[in-house]
């Protein structure tokens, strides 16, 4: 078992960060170049996401199939002006991929951003846990850049 967390302050009010966090869209903008999610189950991904399991074979630079991932998507409830966002997901080679997305308002213009990862991929953990470390800290420079350019997904 490895747990590994990033955290990144965005400057962007909590509202519009969260808006953007519960969408398939950010998730393909966050991990474009590194990581494809293609989806099985459903077909195609809804624009929200909801609390439900999603089927999806991951390809590695956008073309590699390295495998297939069951996301299982929950909001947790609010906590002390905290939310939450959780990927409980898992797979063939990952027994436990529990994703815990932390969005903190730190101020009315920026949000502290927290990626955890508690991963089992049995004797696999200790390079699944590198992958996963690089990235978490790619996703939240995206997010940066998401951010910079007025979350215009198009750049």
């Amino acid at each position: 078992m490895a747990i590994i967390q990033i955290t990144t302050d965005f400057d962007a009010p909590i509202e519009t960060v969260t808006k953007h966090a519960r969408t398939p869209k950010l998730l393909e903008y966050v991990t474009r170049g590194l990581v494809a999610f293609r989806p099985i189950n459903p077909p195609s991904f809804p624009d929200a996401w909801a609390e439900r399991d999603y089927l999806a074979e991951l390809l590695l630079f956008g073309w590699l199939p390295i495998g297939k991932q069951t996301l299982g998507i929950e909001f947790l409830p609010p906590e002390a002006g905290k939310f939450f966002i959780r990927d409980n997901g898992h797979s063939a080679t990952i027994k436990k991929w529990d994703h815990l997305v932390t969005l903190e308002a730190l101020s009315d213009q920026k949000t502290r951003y927290t990626d955890q990862l508690e991963l089992d991929a049995g004797w696999r953990t200790p390079v699944v846990g590198a992958f996963a470390r690089y990235f978490y800290g790619y996703r939240q420079k995206r997010w940066k850049r998401l951010i910079a350019n007025g979350f215009d997904y198009a750049k």
